[in-house]
């Protein structure tokens, strides 16, 4: 949904689709006290290929229903130092991707994360979240039921 300053307003919760890493429909909490937006994975490693140094991960772990077992490799990366809600510190890889949320596409950079004890495997943060969307805390899937309502 579209405000007048074109901008979305989203909820609580949605649903995003992350067509370079082949998934679709994938939950997502936002987070406006979070700077930085995160994705679960699984099997991160800094591999060798070719004389070059890239980044090896899973999406998500075997235990979630839309997890293919399909190993990615990047070149563009960095590391930050991203500190949690209860103050620990810790070092964590950062890719760019692109997201398709509302219809629209747009890059978004993930830091790579352990998130398996969470209720979501995606956490947007308000660097993602500035200038592009209102959070309105009360609703919830609004991208996700666009989305369905128009491929109905």
């Amino acid at each position: 949904m579209k405000n007048r300053n074109a901008t979305w307003i989203i909820g609580r919760a949605d649903r995003i689709d992350l067509p370079e890493f082949g998934i679709e429909d994938l939950e997502c909490k936002v987070d406006t006290g979070a700077d930085t937006s995160s994705i679960h994975c699984s099997k991160v490693k800094l591999v060798e290929v070719e004389g070059k140094e890239m980044l090896k991960f899973r999406v998500l772990d075997r235990k979630h229903p839309l997890y293919s077992k399909r190993d990615l490799l990047v070149s563009d990366f960095t590391e930050t130092t991203v500190k949690s809600s209860n103050g620990v510190s810790e070092q964590r890889y950062v890719v760019r991707t692109r997201t398709i949320i509302f219809g629209e596409a747009f890059d978004i950079l993930f830091t790579l994360s352990d998130r398996e004890k969470m209720k979501y495997p995606v956490l947007l943060g308000k660097h993602f979240l500035k200038n592009k969307f209102i959070v309105d805390v009360a609703k919830k899937d609004l991208s996700y039921r666009s989305k369905t309502r128009n491929h109905a």
